[in-house]
Order: structure tokens, then C-alpha cells, then sequence
């Protein structure tokens, strides 16, 4: 199993004697939150964004944005911020804990650092690779406050903030508990937010050849529109790893954060987090992350090269179709046919069957998850 990222998984959660003290403290500043910040500040707290500790400090949020490392070389390539308007950078400056809320509730505790400015194209153009406010990370960074204040975050509230499907939410620790109880050793990690296609389960069932376990670990949280919305994505792997996968060698857990369509550099953070989980090998597939089409289709398994130290290995894929001539689901490399004998199973494709009221053929997805889908009045978000 892999040691966490930069050697330490950090736990910072009060005990009950802190949390009451805190509470109970009338004069503390109160900051309110958006529900994605609440969630990074989860996943701070519960050591998958490790060796994170908080919101990144000037030093590092700068050397994150010019060269996709923390200031101690570590690679990192989406920063990791808290976002304030002036009037509440302003009353921060004299607070040297804040106390964070969303929707009402306490979640953790802040120990204040430091306040900086920043530039938001710069930041946009060095994460997203382009100043496109058609871009959904693009048009997110535009809209953040002119403030960022970094500092040591201290989960209050265990609850989750977003409480759907919580049941298959694991912590690193709960993760590697559960790898170390199985006796695997090399583990590797499928990142989606995609509802699974028979592509998506070859690439899958193939690493099973080679190594000890999958994680099948979908993103749980805000996605753009067009998007499969999170129950579907859940119901939809229950009752493929149920009818299809071996039970002994797949686990299936939620990975409770935002997308940012960040392409490339996503790739590179969601394969950190899987190490963090406790996987030796993560999958990057064609367009890992991406939007439109702002990156190259296997941009995302280049940026690995710049990332020789960064502790997990990837899997390459290429794109898979099924071949009428094969009879089977097939990449370019192994098929000699030509595109007229090719059946696509881009996601794209298969949003616009469903979503006209077309079943997609078993040629392309499992019957048992095509009757999830089909069970939705509107699968996907709007």
C-alpha cells in the first residue's frame, strides 16, 4: 500500500472538550462558507487532500500556480483556497481563530495565517490552461473574492455537509483499514462522474490481471450541466459491480468534491487523492477531466511525464469502441477494422440517446444499468 502523500495523512478533527469551547464562545468571528469550500475543508480534515493541513499560504499558492509544486517541491497542481470579500478579509485581520459555517452549521475551526491578493488570470491560465470564461473552472476562478486567506482548519462537525450517499463515503484511514484487512497490496484507483458504459468495464475488469484490487472511487459533488447526477452514477455502479464484478477484488467508495474540469492538472490531483486513499496505481483515461474542447484528448496521461516523483503510477488507456467486426469492445491497437464497422462509446453520445428516450444497446452498456437510467425523468444534471 502507498504511503500518503508526502508521508503524512492528516487527521484534524477536534475532540468534544475543544469543540465545546468553542461553541461557547460568543465573541469568535463567524465566516460563512459555500458549500464546495465546506467540502474541501472535509477532506483537509480527513487527510485526503494530505499533506495539506489548510487553505495554502501565499508561498505556496504561488509556487502551486508557476510550477505545480508546493514551495517544498512536493508535486500539487490545483490550489487549494478560501476565497473572502474585503469587508470580511478586513474584520478577519484582528481574529486569530474564525469559526466556518455553511448553510448555519459550525464545521471547523480556522487558525488564521495570512491574507493575500492574487491575479485571477493568472491563476486561470496556469490551472485550466486558457482565459476562456466559457470554461466552467474559467467563469468559477472570474467570480471568487479578491482576498485569500490561508491557515490551519480543525473539523468540528463530523457530519457531512453533503449527506447524499453517504453510506460508501471512507476516509483514507477507513480505506487503507480495509486494504490492509484484505491483503492487498497493489490497489489501483478509477476515477468517473460518468454513469459506466462496457468501455468503462473493460478497462476496469483489465487492471484485475494484473493487480491485487480496483477501487471504484466516482466523484461525488457539483458537476456542470449535462453531467450525470450523483444518485444515478451510484445506482448504476450498485448494480454492475452486483451482477458483474468479483466481489473480493473491487471496492466500491464515494470521493465527496467538486469537479473543475481542469484537464490535465485534475488528472494529476485526483491522482493524489487516490494515493492518499491508499492506491498504488491510478487509471487516466482519454480527456481525464476535460470540458469541450479545451484539451488535447490524452493531454492528461502527458502530464504525468512532468511527474516522475509523484508516487503513484498511472495507467495509460486509449479510447475503446465496439467493433462489429470483432464483436467485441476494442481499442485502435487492438483492432484492424475501419471506423465504418465502430460503434462509439463516448458519453457524449450516450447522453444525447438517453436523453431523447433512446435504450442504448447492450452492445454499449449493461441492460441492468440502462434500466437505472431509464427509471430517471432526468438523469442528468440540468
Amino acid at each position: 500500500m502507498n504511503a500518503p502523500h508526502g508521508n503524512i495523512l492528516v487527521e484534524s478533527i477536534l475532540d468534544d472538550n475543544a469543540k465545546r469551547r468553542i461553541l461557547e464562545d460568543k465573541d469568535i468571528l463567524r465566516v460563512n462558507i459555500s458549500a464546495e469550500i465546506a467540502s474541501d475543508v472535509e477532506n483537509i480534515a480527513y487527510g485526503i487532500l494530505s499533506p495539506l493541513k489548510g487553505f495554502l499560504s501565499r508561498e505556496d499558492f504561488i509556487s502551486v500556480i508557476k510550477r505545480g509544486r508546493l514551495s517544498n517541491d512536493l508535486p500539487w497542481t490545483i490550489p487549494i483556497v478560501l476565497d473572502v470579500d474585503s469587508s470580511i478579509a478586513k474584520s478577519m485581520k484582528d481574529a486569530k481563530d474564525v469559526l466556518l459555517l455553511c448553510n448555519g452549521r459550525s464545521i471547523a475551526i480556522m487558525q488564521v495565517d495570512e491574507y493575500y491578493s492574487y491575479d485571477k488570470i493568472e491563476m486561470a491560465r496556469s490551472v485550466y490552461q486558457t482565459t476562456d470564461p466559457s470554461h466552467p473552472g474559467v467563469a468559477k476562478t472570474f467570480s471568487m473574492h479578491d482576498t485569500l486567506v490561508s491557515g490551519e482548519v480543525y473539523l468540528i462537525d463530523n457530519m457531512p455537509i453533503d449527506g447524499r450517499l453517504s453510506k460508501y463515503r471512507l476516509t483514507p484511514r477507513q480505506c487503507r483499514s480495509i486494504f490492509a484487512s484484505k491483503g492487498w497490496k497493489s490497489i489501483v484507483g478509477f476515477q468517473t462522474r460518468n454513469i459506466p458504459h462496457l468501455a468503462h468495464e473493460m478497462l476496469q475488469k483489465s487492471v484485475l490481471n494484473f493487480f491485487d484490487a480496483l477501487l471504484v472511487n466516482p466523484l461525488i459533488g457539483k458537476k456542470k450541466p449535462g453531467d450525470a447526477k450523483d444518485e444515478v452514477i451510484v445506482e448504476a455502479y450498485e448494480v454492475l459491480i452486483e451482477n458483474y464484478y468479483p466481489k473480493d477484488r473491487v471496492l466500491f467508495a464515494t470521493l465527496h468534491t467538486e469537479m473543475r474540469y481542469a484537464g490535465p492538472k485534475e488528472a494529476i490531483h485526483h491522482a493524489i487523492m487516490r494515493k492518499n486513499l491508499g492506491c498504488t496505481h491510478f487509471i487516466v483515461g482519454r480527456d481525464h477531466a476535460g470540458v469541450g474542447s479545451f484539451y488535447k484528448p490524452f493531454a492528461a496521461q502527458e502530464i504525468f511525464k512532468e511527474y516522475p516523483d509523484l508516487g503513484i503510477e498511472p495507467i495509460f488507456f486509449p479510447a475503446f469502441f465496439y467493433c462489429k467486426r470483432c464483436m467485441g469492445i476494442v481499442s485502435e491497437r487492438m483492432c484492424p477494422h475501419d471506423s465504418s464497422f465502430r460503434l462509439e462509446l463516448s458519453g457524449t453520445k450516450l447522453r444525447s440517446m438517453i436523453s431523447r428516450g433512446e435504450r442504448p444497446s447492450e452492445l454499449l452498456m449493461r441492460p441492468e444499468v440502462v434500466d437505472v437510467i431509464m427509471r430517471y425523468k432526468e438523469p442528468f444534471v440540468t
